[in-house]
């Protein structure tokens, strides 16, 4: 699964991945993957990549780092900045972010019907 996190810096996108661990049973540290670019979750039969592509400055990037053995069916791809590195695997859930007044507000999109059983769980 690959889902594409978006908005601006401090919307909170991070958090949301935090959560999504948290959720998921990781009692570990959550990092934030700004400076390393990845930041691996491998526990119990999960495999889970957090990315953040913000510091990407050329389309080329995403081809010269060999993350794209990553985007395969055993794994969960979160991806901070996902329109900085042209040529990533389409997503199967997009969020967008925003921050408003003291709050956020959070936009998903399915796009492949992995994404849309995965909203259908979040809603019911």
């Amino acid at each position: 699964m690959t889902v594409h996190l978006r908005g601006d810096l401090g919307a909170g996108k991070t958090t949301l991945v935090r959560g999504i661990l948290r959720g998921l049973g990781y009692e570990g540290r959550v990092k934030s993957p700004t400076f390393t670019l990845l930041e691996p979750y491998n526990f119990s039969r999960l495999y889970l990549y957090h990315f953040d592509f913000y510091r990407f400055l050329d389309s080329q990037e995403l081809e010269d780092t060999g993350f794209r053995e990553y985007f395969n069916p055993q794994s969960v791809c979160l991806i901070e900045w996902p329109e900085k590195a042209p040529g990533l695997p389409p997503a199967d859930l997009d969020i967008e972010l925003h921050v408003i007044a003291e709050g956020r507000a959070m936009a998903i999109t399915a796009h492949t019907e992995v994404g849309r059983r995965c909203l259908d769980k979040l809603t019911d």
